[in-house]
């Protein structure tokens, strides 16, 4: 086997092994000896790779925003309008969560040096992603465009849709982690099932919404993979999209 393609073996089995020992024990408890022996590694290969456990724990990081950026950008090519395109996100992403170690790790970690995975930065990107598709796209498509030429391809409402679908993926999330069954794809794509044939679905999509309705505040609680404190979703009367308290990131999830 060529010298480099074990080193990136090597790095990759370090890494994980680091986010199994995060996942067990917390980023605080997790010592090097034991992440090294988990990868049937030597501490010098460890110390080769990764000058520290902030090294490695920014490895750890970096892996899983990596493996959720994956997952995202199968949103950005559906062709698929955004609600149910969003289903096939939701699903993707909770599928990949329970599968991939180094993501569920990822997602408990907070750093000042490296955001992107703690809740409120999540919030805010899923809220672009979807804003992006609903003006694109619309939110239900043809199915409930009507008679209106065009119909399917605008959505009068996007920023309060991209908030309700953001709201939806960040509460299952939160869910999940307590209940492995909300991650379930029968469940997902029911709750999904559920937004189109909800009451007044029909016309949202047609951007018929009043514009007085008010927008209700929906508190996202701490997620046990996702430790950023007292996040929360909060839907603005101005149009300027999801709005999260700013949280200090540290890499000191608890076990």
């Amino acid at each position: 086997m060529p010298t480099q393609h074990r080193a990136i073996q090597s790095r990759q089995a370090l890494i994980r092994s680091a986010a199994e020992t995060f996942l067990e024990k917390g980023v605080p408890a997790a010592g090097m000896v034991e992440v090294s022996r988990r990868a049937r590694l030597s501490k010098g290969a460890l110390y080769f790779h990764f000058t520290s456990k902030d090294d490695l724990t920014l490895a750890v990081h970096d892996s899983a925003l990596a493996a959720l950026q994956e997952v995202e950008s199968t949103l950005a090519r559906s062709p698929k309008p955004l609600v149910p395109a969003v289903g096939d996100f939701a699903v993707a992403l909770f599928e990949r969560v329970q599968s991939d170690a180094v993501l569920r790790a990822g997602l408990r970690l907070r750093s000042d040096t490296v955001p992107g995975l703690d809740l409120p930065a999540l919030e805010q990107l899923w809220y672009a992603l979807f804003l992006d598709k609903a003006r694109a796209g619309g939110a239900y498509g043809a199915a409930y465009a009507g008679d209106a030429p065009g119909a399917a391809g605008t959505d009068r409402e996007p920023h309060r849709t991209a908030r309700l679908l953001t709201t939806v993926v960040a509460g299952l999330l939160h869910l999940g982690g307590e209940d492995r069954t909300w991650w379930d794809r029968t469940a997902i794509l029911g709750l999904w099932d559920g937004l189109v044939a909800a009451p007044g679905g029909e016309e949202r999509a047609r951007g018929h919404v009043p514009a007085s309705e008010p927008g209700p505040t929906a508190k996202v609680p701490p997620h046990p993979d996702v430790t950023a404190p007292e996040a929360a979703v909060r839907h603005d009367g101005a149009d300027n999209g999801l709005t999260a308290r700013s949280a200090r990131i540290r890499c000191d999830a608890p076990g």
